[in-house]
């Protein structure tokens, strides 16, 4: 049985956005602290689509939210 899921882009920003406002990552911190929050058997199809839509893992959380959009406070 497998149960691996398929991410894509907009599912991984998503959970991203989602950790943030957790406050359980930082927008400053690189995509690969995502791994600790993403199941190890889905951690290779989610890389993937990071290296398809052109992230690195180096790159910053925040690189994933540039589409994030602002309320007024």
């Amino acid at each position: 049985m497998d149960t691996t899921v398929k991410y894509n882009i907009e599912v991984i920003k998503e959970e991203a956005l989602k950790l943030v406002k957790k406050r359980l990552v930082n927008r400053q911190q690189s995509i690969y602290t995502l791994c600790k929050y993403i199941p190890y058997r889905d951690w290779l199809n989610f890389e993937l689509e990071l290296e398809k839509n052109e992230f690195l893992l180096r790159d910053r959380i925040i690189d994933l939210l540039s589409d994030e959009s602002w309320e007024n406070d």
